[in-house]
């Protein structure tokens, strides 16, 4: 059942009728705001919030038809439902306001009982559809959101040139074993408190989470002017975070933590993969892979902050880096060389 108290947006051209329809509105326990044209709606609907529209179709200066037209065309206001009360007859005007998004059409003069059902029915669905985008906001980044809003979700994926970060905690197979995984849990949700911050902060999103390892990615689903300094910045902002995290921990008498990472900037396959049922937004391709070698090798060498030359290259002359030479990954037929940078 839907939740009484809503605030409704009643258009209509004749005084009797805006009205009328306020009463019968305010008698379901809903508060009910007037406009008298379709100009004056749209004004009202681009400063405040409403949970359904009541819309007559003929109106001065614009009419219903225009109205359903610009809520359309409008991302904010698309999914607003609306409830078309109209003394127009015809069946090609029904088909063409159901066409543009109304959700229901009820002819003049309106039958209370029915509008009474229409009413609930439309805010059970907004209810349904809010809950919807605030589980999808909370569980995806809010570029996934924005992204899936904008294009609709369809399994596949685009090319377009991103930077990757890869990250990941040393030992924290020996450090979890020293904790309850009660205290686990708890550590890991402070570090990855730290690492979204800093990758958000620099219009990264994380695409990947497994255990105590990250994978971030810079340009996409949202293009960035210069990825490779987003992607580095973020880096640097991630290790500063953890000295902070660190200073804590050593003042409480746990051990410091240490992270390794590696960038790497190039073409990439963006989007959906899995199922219709079961998908999430990731990236794929030979970018993606030399980033999670670039950490890995973080290890081996004993340093922080490993990027490949074309992130190197995007950098210009902001950092300093030190060129390691004649690097030889897994799954890579090239020799190539990669820079450390200070963090």
């Amino acid at each position: 059942m839907a939740e009484t108290g809503q605030r409704l947006l009643i258009v209509d051209d004749n005084k009797v009728n805006r009205l009328l329809l306020s009463r019968s509105v305010e008698m379901l326990g809903h508060h009910a705001e007037i406009a008298e044209n379709g100009r004056l709606a749209m004004a009202r609907l681009n400063k405040e919030a409403f949970d359904l529209l009541l819309l007559d179709i003929e109106m001065p200066e614009m009419d219903g038809f225009e109205v359903l037209e610009a809520l359309k065309a409008d991302l904010a206001l698309r999914d607003l439902p609306v409830i078309v009360t109209s003394s127009v007859e015809g069946l090609e005007n029904i088909v063409r306001c159901i066409e543009l998004g109304a959700e229901d059409y009820l002819p003049k003069p309106v039958n209370k009982t029915l509008l009474e059902a229409r009413i609930n029915s439309c805010l059970e669905k907004k209810r349904l559809r809010d809950e919807q985008r605030r589980l999808l906001q909370r569980f995806a980044t809010r570029e996934v959101a924005q992204d899936l809003a904008e294009q609709g979700f369809s399994i596949g994926g685009r090319r377009v040139e991103a930077s990757i970060l890869f990250c990941d905690i040393r030992g924290f197979t020996a450090l979890s074993e020293a904790q309850t995984p009660e205290e686990s849990i708890e550590f890991l949700n402070a570090y990855y408190t730290l690492m979204f911050d800093a990758i958000a902060n620099h219009g990264g999103i994380v695409t990947l989470m497994i255990g105590d390892g990250l994978m971030a990615v810079f340009g996409a689903p949202q293009a960035l002017e210069n990825t490779a300094v987003s992607a580095v910045s973020a880096a640097q902002d991630m290790f500063a975070m953890m000295a902070d995290f660190n200073s804590e921990r050593i003042a409480a008498g746990a051990p410091a933590i240490r992270i390794g990472a590696g960038i790497a900037t190039g073409e990439v396959v963006a989007g959906y993969a899995g199922t219709e049922a079961r998908a999430s937004y990731t990236c794929i391709g030979r970018t993606v892979n030399l980033a999670a070698r670039l950490e890995a090798h973080t290890k081996a060498i004993g340093c922080e902050l490993l990027i490949d030359e074309t992130t190197k290259n995007g950098l210009g002359a902001t950092l300093e880096s030190r060129l390691i030479q004649g690097v030889e990954f897994t799954g890579f037929s090239e020799v190539m060389d990669v820079y450390s940078i200070a963090t």
